[in-house]
């Protein structure tokens, strides 16, 4: 299981990468930086969030994982 600040840190990296391709797109469409930034940040906040929630709500599911040895014994 991963602990919650690893969680937190891939949610924080993957945003950044997001972010960036956010506002690329974004200015591409526009040519308006300011538009792109305000856009991207506010996409990107609320990504980021329900990310980390996501993650961590896929850490209680057991499907596909594989139990280590000291899970066997009783």
């Amino acid at each position: 299981m991963e602990q919650r600040k690893r969680s937190i840190l891939k949610s924080i990296s993957w945003r950044i990468f997001s972010f960036m391709l956010t506002i690329i797109i974004i200015y591409a469409y526009t040519r308006n930086i300011r538009q792109a930034l305000g856009v991207g940040a506010g996409i990107d906040l609320v990504k980021m969030i329900l990310y980390y929630v996501h993650e961590r709500l896929w850490n209680k599911v057991q499907f596909g994982r594989k139990l280590k040895q000291q899970d066997y014994q009783i």
